[in-house]
């Protein structure tokens, strides 16, 4: 099937149909849950051997075992930096096909910091950027990487990426802090990006937006069932895990890099230039020096 037989309807199972994934080997952030879940089981099914990310080791286990995959799990808990080289650390050495950095927090009601960053912006930015850098020379030759961000990263239109304010400090509000987190993580793919093309590389780095889909991601959120009761489409969890399979396998890909993908297919999103991209790196690799 080809990337027009795609939509807001298909399935994770749909856009990798005739996908053999035998001899692969995919890290997949957030297995335990959710989206995670149904993205390494649906790898799996089609012959990749999955790396199984979860905050602690129990729960990398307990996932790959209710899915009867026979993988690989490993702790990386992305809000602790310690965590997070660890994971890198036992995992060097392996050759990666792709990686799927899935999962996420969201819309944390009050400020909520560790090192003085905010926990949004640690977690869903800084943590993956630490997990893919330290592993993305592993990758194989055409690997990929799928970022997750969301639609939510326009609700920082008005103030961008904020890195003055880190911290979150200047007047938190749990939603544009969030999409203020999806917007670096829309920026990040494209950092990837054009680093896999300086180096003339047949590497591809993308971020996808998985639709509204409720999952315990919405766990923090105040009053879920009036949230959810307001939007006009919500996916089911295989639906939501469909843009970042098919982003990660379908060859049509080849084409894209850099690019913000919805209901599997180009999307428009928030500029992610080289000025946003440099100043992102810059203000990540602070942090990454300041909590050593």
């Amino acid at each position: 099937m080809s990337a027009s037989d795609f939509g807001v309807s298909s399935t994770a199972e749909q856009v990798t149909e005739g996908r053999d994934l035998s001899g692969t080997t995919w890290l997949v952030t957030g297995c335990n849950s959710g989206l995670g879940h149904e993205t390494a089981r649906v790898l799996a099914l089609r012959g990749a051997h999955i790396i199984g990310a979860a905050r602690t080791q129990e729960r990398a286990e307990k996932a790959l075992g209710a899915l009867g995959v026979e993988g690989t799990p490993v702790a990386c808990e992305l809000s602790d930096l310690v965590s997070v080289r660890a994971a890198v650390a036992a995992l060097q050495g392996r050759r990666l096909n792709g990686i799927v950095a899935n999962a996420g927090i969201m819309a944390l009601p009050e400020l909520n910091q560790s090192h003085g960053v905010e926990m949004q912006f640690l977690t869903n930015h800084v943590g993956h950027s630490a997990l893919v850098d330290g592993l993305v020379d592993q990758l194989v030759d055409d690997g990929r990487v799928v970022i997750l961000s969301s639609a939510a990263h326009f609700m920082a239109k008005d103030r961008g990426l904020e890195l003055d304010n880190v911290s979150g400090e200047t007047d938190y509000h749990p939603w544009r802090l969030y999409g203020r987190s999806k917007l670096a993580n829309l920026v990040y793919a494209a950092e990837l990006a054009r680093r896999f093309r300086n180096e003339g590389s047949a590497r591809r780095a993308n971020a996808v937006h998985p639709g509204v889909i409720r999952t315990n991601l919405s766990r923090h959120v105040a009053d879920e069932d009036r949230l959810f009761s307001r939007m006009p489409h919500i996916k089911s969890i295989a639906e939501g895990a469909a843009t970042q399979c098919y982003v990660a396998t379908h060859p049509d890909i080849d084409a894209h890099s850099g690019r913000y993908f919805e209901d599997c297919g180009v999307a428009e999103s928030l500029p992610a230039g080289d000025a946003e991209i440099d100043a992102l790196r810059e203000a990540t690799n602070a942090i990454l020096a300041r909590i050593g």
